[in-house]
């Protein structure tokens, strides 16, 4: 068990003042199975005139802020302290074969099986198709226990795709993804759901925080380390499966688990409306996690 505190600053910057804003946020931790939450907040600066609290049809906790009066700025920041362990998961070798999952799926009437059901076809940012079925296909033979094939494909993801965040931002299209053979996290578990969906299997995206190591001989920055996203493929029986193919680790390890969805629309780490006149804006985030 390992526990982790997280500041987590979002800093929105206006060229001119606006006359207020609204900001709905999923930053705090959600208790699992692997994961105690101790204690967690999130406030803004200037304060919130209104601020409430709510879970999402996830189950996610959801802050919603709200300033109404004129701000050039407009901080969120978040605070938690949570304990996590790596989840002890089944042998590869003992987990069911992936392409009988589809089968147990029907008969199953659990709240997580419900769940399932809704992460196994398209979601707004991830689209099945045959040449996600294609690329997949390799790690899946007929057969494959699920375990043994989702370490696969996240080895070759892993492998053959080159981590560039200045290649795509929130809207680039799993289809480009996998055509260039780059990304970030959050396409990374994209293509991986996208790949898991395109042959029947129920697959979840995931948001939350990693710890991050500085270079050898390096002291760790202030802010360094990062938001993270990754997935998790359900097996009847056993739970959710995560899978993290940006570092290729099955389960993972050093992460931190805010919110899940069917893919990153559902889980926007923070997001919002301003009112007033047309400006520009900068947007700085830092986020810091540390083993207490």
């Amino acid at each position: 068990m390992i526990r982790y505190s997280v500041v987590h600053r979002t800093e929105y910057r206006y060229g001119t003042p606006v006359t207020s804003s609204s900001t709905l946020a999923h930053v705090q931790p959600r208790p699992t199975a692997t994961q105690r939450v101790v204690r967690a907040d999130v406030a803004s600066d200037p304060i919130a005139d209104h601020a409430h609290w709510h879970l999402d049809a996830f189950g996610n906790l959801v802050a919603y802020l709200a300033v109404e009066r004129p701000h050039d700025r407009l901080e969120v920041t978040a605070t938690c302290e949570v304990e996590v362990e790596v989840a002890e998961v089944p042998a590869p070798s003992e987990t069911p074969p992936w392409d009988g999952i589809a089968t147990m799926l029907a008969g199953d009437v659990t709240d997580d099986g419900l769940l399932a059901r809704a992460c196994s076809v398209a979601s707004p940012l991830v689209e099945p198709s045959t040449e996600l079925a294609a690329y997949a296909a390799p790690s899946l033979p007929p057969g494959a226990p699920i375990g043994e094939a989702v370490r696969d494909l996240s080895r070759r993801i892993h492998e053959e795709f080159v981590f560039d965040p200045g290649f795509s931002d929130v809207t680039t299209p799993v289809a480009e993804v996998i055509a260039a053979r780059r990304g970030v996290c959050q396409d990374f578990a994209h293509l991986t759901i996208g790949c898991l969906r395109s042959l029947g299997l129920p697959a979840r995206y995931v948001s939350g925080y990693i710890e991050t190591e500085p270079p050898p001989g390096e002291s760790k920055l202030a802010g360094a380390d990062a938001t993270h996203a990754w997935c998790a493929v359900y097996v009847p029986g056993s739970g959710w499966l995560d899978l993290d193919p940006t570092n290729d680790q099955v389960p993972p390890r050093q992460h931190v688990t805010t919110a899940w969805g069917r893919d990153y629309s559902d889980v926007v780490p923070v997001r919002g409306v301003v009112f007033g006149p047309v400006t520009d804006q900068q947007l700085n985030v830092a986020v810091d996690v540390i083993r207490s």
